[in-house]
């Protein structure tokens, strides 16, 4: 039997509920496959920790983590602490530390869920995103002067190297190639970011010549978004910067029907470190506490997971659970149900134990 050490990371808000519920539904899976098991070791950092400490995540945190298989991760963000501190204290120090630069956000719409638009049909949205997740806006370069004073001056450096412009590009472009529509879109800006989105096209095109088999299209980021509502079909992937891909996939997410259900996987594709998986939703203080926190989105992201450690049928068995649990209509109040946290766990679980046939 196969054994995976798993980090979890439950953070703030709703993290704690969502990531709780993951792990129930991980154990479920893997007593009714039996053909592995997920050790969990759980990590209290987050905001909470840095209010007790001083500081995000110890000192030694990368280093504690580094021989981990994957970390499960919930969400970040407090009323309590300035979301810079939270955010670049956790989330951006392990994707940054480990490398994590390919950010892989899934969009399509499960069954039983009403999307907002009016669709021919529900398979006209079933994206990928591929986010640059080391460089670009999110660099962290840049610097603040004359604090306080009328000539106050605040500078944000986007960071764009060839190396990882093009790493990025080539894994969209094989990601692009194993999926059957075979067709990757360009998102830029270059006409008004005329120096690292210029670059950013260039290396597209020098790359595109690698993967004759791939079909590509270009769209500025503004025209990406009336794209997605008005034409989603004719998108399948999407490569985008750090800032233009974390928006769009806030849009994509939205136009599936709920934050709730949206996973991601920030990935280290050549395994030198380990992938982190989130959902996308964030901490949600609204309803912290409250156990109506939709788990679907950390679901997805544990199926991505599965994917990432290798275990595609277990993945493949608990994404039935969940379109299981979804087509029954188990819906949180985000998607106009009155189903409780635990109520779509329960369901989930339910259908994990069910008799798989793959």
């Amino acid at each position: 039997m196969k054994h995976y050490k798993i980090a979890a990371i439950p953070g703030d808000g709703i993290g704690k509920e969502v990531i709780a519920a993951g792990i129930e539904v991980l154990d479920a899976l893997a007593q009714a496959d039996g053909s592995f098991a997920l050790d969990f070791e759980h990590f209290p950092w987050g905001s909470d920790y840095y209010l007790k400490h001083g500081r995000m995540m110890d000192d030694d945190g990368l280093a504690r983590l580094k021989p981990f298989d994957a970390i499960f991760f919930g969400a970040v963000g407090s009323l309590q602490v300035p979301d810079h501190i939270s955010l670049w204290g956790l989330r951006l120090a392990i994707c940054q530390g480990f490398d994590q630069y390919a950010n892989v956000r899934p969009t399509r719409i499960l069954p039983g869920i009403d999307p907002p638009l009016r669709l021919k049909s529900p398979g006209d949205i079933d994206w990928i995103i591929v986010r640059e997740n080391s460089e670009g806006e999110y660099s962290g370069q840049g610097g603040r002067s004359h604090r306080g004073h009328p000539e106050e001056v605040a500078t944000e450096v986007s960071i764009f190297t060839r190396a990882g412009v093009e790493r990025i590009h080539r894994f969209a472009f094989q990601l692009a190639r194993s999926r059957p529509r075979k067709l990757l879109t360009l998102v830029t800006k270059s006409n008004a970011q005329r120096n690292g989105l210029v670059m950013w096209d260039e290396i597209f095109a020098e790359v595109a010549r690698d993967f004759p088999d791939v079909k590509t299209d270009k769209v500025l980021v503004d025209a990406a978004t009336q794209r997605m509502v008005l034409k989603p079909a004719t998108l399948d992937v999407m490569v985008a910067t750090n800032l233009h891909a974390d928006i769009l996939s806030d849009l994509a997410a939205a136009l599936s029907g709920s934050l709730g259900i949206a996973p991601t996987a920030n990935l280290n594709p050549e395994g030198r470190f380990p992938s982190m998986f989130e959902p996308i939703h964030g901490s949600a203080w609204d309803i912290e506490g409250k156990g109506v926190a939709n788990p679907v989105a950390t679901f997805w992201t544990a199926v991505m997971m599965l994917e990432h450690l290798g275990e595609a049928r277990a993945a493949r068995r608990l994404m039935r659970a969940v379109e299981i649990a979804t087509g029954a209509r188990v819906f949180t109040p985000d998607l106009g149900g009155t189903a409780r946290t635990s109520d779509v766990t329960k369901a989930v679980v339910d259908a994990v134990r069910a008799p798989y046939h793959h």
